[in-house]
């Protein structure tokens, strides 16, 4: 009779584990706007053409309005930025200062309405009354005018000058001056010592030439729309509402997106 085997180790049942998982912290998901550096368009470029409508009034302004003038400010800015906001009064005072002395002044959005509904005309068309916006507050919902002027972030000043018949070229691009929200520099509004964009101002309407080195502006992305099909873009917006939506941070200099990160 054949001998039987015996296992030289213990048989023992096998119980469930009873052993809970190990709870993971939730990763927690926020939304920040990379710093950016205004840049990509050379002095002495010509303005690029433009055709917007003004949702305050319901005009369209075209480039060719502002032919008769000497010179021409163009910003892009929006209404949530906070650098905006950090400036916003002291742009309104500047703009109403340097036009009554010759100046035009045209501000431009070119927002996204899809992440930032705040920036839409009808609340443009607020901010422009509320706070009393002296030049016309445009809306560039193609985002092609933003795309021709190379304009990258928000606040972004373009200032151009015009000599005779000639077209209007590039005369400045840079800073308003040196505050920044999270710095303890004041705004210098008007006063001194003078910002940058007002030293600029005084350059091209006395017909001198710009005698101190540009400074480019930092600050928030211009938020640009994804041109995808609506039923993807409720998608999107769904999945930044439930906080799920890791990046979007490709970038290049005519197309801009926010950037989540998760920590």
């Amino acid at each position: 009779m054949a001998a039987s085997l015996k296992s030289p180790f213990p048989v023992t049942r096998l119980l469930p584990c009873s052993l809970k998982p190990l709870a993971l912290p939730k990763p927690k998901f926020h939304v920040r706007a990379a710093r950016t550096e205004s840049g990509g368009v050379v002095i002495g470029s010509r303005v690029p053409y433009f055709e917007l409508p003004e949702p305050l009034t319901g005009k369209v302004w075209k480039l060719d309005d502002f032919e008769s003038y000497p010179a021409l400010l163009v910003m892009f800015i929006c209404n949530h930025c906070p650098f905006v906001k950090h400036l916003k009064k002291d742009i309104v005072k500047l703009t109403k200062f340097y036009m009554g002395k010759g100046l035009a002044a045209v501000a431009i959005s070119s927002n996204s309405t899809i992440t930032h509904p705040q920036d839409g005309p009808e609340f443009m068309a607020k901010e422009a009354k509320l706070f009393n916006y002296p030049f016309p507050y445009l809306f560039d919902e193609s985002q092609e005018v933003a795309r021709a002027f190379g304009a990258v972030c928000t606040p972004e000043f373009f200032l151009f000058k015009k000599d005779g018949r000639r077209p209007f070229e590039l005369f400045y691009h840079g800073q308003f001056d040196d505050s920044r929200p999270s710095s303890n520099i004041p705004v210098t509004g008007r006063f001194f010592p003078k910002p940058d964009l007002s030293r600029a101002i005084d350059c091209v309407l006395s017909g001198q030439k710009l005698n101190f080195m540009q400074k480019p502006r930092f600050s928030i992305p211009a938020i640009k729309d994804i041109r995808v099909p609506y039923r993807i873009k409720e998608e999107i917006v769904a999945a930044m509402k439930f906080s799920t939506l890791l990046s979007l941070s490709t970038y290049n200099v005519h197309t801009m997106f926010m950037i989540v990160v998760c920590i």
